[in-house]
């Protein structure tokens, strides 16, 4: 696509985060016991910045899809590394997808993919516990919400007090669509027609696994302030 095609919201992921940091509840998260979860590789960008603006633990929630038998660019299902599951109905009815399929392909997905990138990523550690806790999902865009929706699941299951999410750019439908199963979803720009990430931004550079592992290994070793969350 043509640059001067390009709708430029953001000049880089520096821009994108400052403007995303801009519309969140700084002082609800910096009062409270709060932990930022990047929900994809893209996230953990956003997510460390935003732990660093409120002093908040970071984390990153590893997911893989379950792509369509007859499709291999189509996800119509999202695991978890909680095992949960979330299927795009209407995807799966419209194929004529059986739904045993899914869950076992869920399942394989987590055992050939996502626990290696448990390993990858935090060297095998358990995730932060959320139990009473404020969580915001973050993530560098939402397109279809199915990678949101499964994070959301899991970070329920696993008992979090308030559950927020923050992205700098998402699509007005799937942000309706998460309003209505979570406590807040903080985003600058909402679009009529999402396209993909790559349109928005003037400078998208690739965001690889190096960069990755040097965000979660300064978290895990940052010290954080005590906080009393809301009654």
């Amino acid at each position: 696509m043509s640059r001067d095609l390009k709708h430029n919201y953001f000049e880089n992921r520096a821009d994108a985060s400052a403007q995303l940091i801009d519309v969140l509840p700084l002082g609800l998260l910096l009062k409270n016991e709060t932990v930022i979860i990047a929900v994809s590789e893209g996230g953990v960008f956003f997510a460390d910045q935003i732990a660093k603006k409120v002093d908040a633990q970071m984390d990153i929630l590893l997911t893989e899809p379950v792509l369509a038998p007859n499709n291999a660019e189509l996800a119509i299902a999202m695991t978890s590394e909680t095992e949960e599951v979330l299927m795009h109905k209407a995807l799966i009815e419209s194929f004529g997808i059986n739904e045993d399929f899914v869950y076992a392909e869920a399942q394989r997905k987590y055992e050939e993919t996502v626990l290696s990138y448990v390993y990858k990523y935090r060297k095998g550690s358990d995730p932060i516990p959320l139990e009473g806790k404020y969580v915001v999902l973050t993530d560098e865009c939402i397109e279809t919400g199915l990678t949101m929706m499964v994070a959301l699941k899991s970070v329920i299951a696993r008992g979090a007090k308030n559950i927020y999410v923050a992205t700098p750019i998402l699509d007005k439908s799937v942000y309706e669509n998460l309003l209505s199963v979570c406590d807040g979803v903080f985003c600058p720009h909402k679009i009529q027609d999402y396209i993909s990430i790559e349109y928005y931004y003037k400078d998208f550079e690739p965001f690889g696994f190096d960069e990755i592992e040097k965000i979660l290994d300064a978290q895990m070793n940052e010290p954080h302030k005590d906080k009393k969350t809301d009654d």
